[in-house]
């Protein structure tokens, strides 16, 4: 029929392995990680197909490689949810607790239904209950070099003084 119009399929997220991650060998996840890495190519504006790649490489314990793919998500598509709530909870998973409560509140404000917002506000809880609890890593905002140099004026004085003796 030539008068018909031909639609295309919307583009269909492939099933995640990752339901639960100690029953994924590791050849099926490298497997899966190879077949999203071909889908973002061919599909290079999907946000979706980023996010789900950057899962499947923090999964396979691959932290920059999966910072990579989220940081890639959210710039093409801006007002993702999913990649903006992955990438807050990688920092969280990398106990980086500020920057993950900074990238949760960007997720809770692109939530469109109560299940979205849901989701995010429980990890914005259990971030808090963490920074609360001070298991963070620290931000090193301030420079090291005046107690490096300290430390350093310290152990030749008593290296002297043991000289000296």
């Amino acid at each position: 029929m030539t008068g018909e119009l031909v639609q295309t399929a919307p583009l269909r997220l492939p099933p995640a392995p990752w339901r639960d991650p100690h029953t994924v060998s590791p050849e099926r996840l490298a497997e899966y990680i190879g077949d999203l890495e071909a889908a973002c190519a061919a599909n290079p504006a999907s946000g979706d197909l980023r996010t789900c790649l950057g899962m499947a490489y923090a999964m396979n314990f691959e932290v920059y490689k999966s910072m990579d793919a989220l940081e890639a998500a959210i710039q093409v598509e801006p007002a993702n949810f999913f990649a903006q709530l992955k990438y807050g909870e990688l920092h969280y998973r990398l106990r980086a607790l500020i920057r993950a409560e900074r990238e949760t509140l960007k997720a809770i404000d692109l939530a469109i239904n109560s299940w979205e917002l849901s989701l995010a506000r429980k990890q914005l809880q259990e971030i808090r209950t963490l920074m609360r609890a001070g298991t963070q890593k620290p931000e090193w905002n301030k420079p090291l070099a005046q107690p490096a140099w300290f430390l350093l004026a310290l152990t030749v004085i008593l290296c002297l003084a043991v000289y000296l003796k």
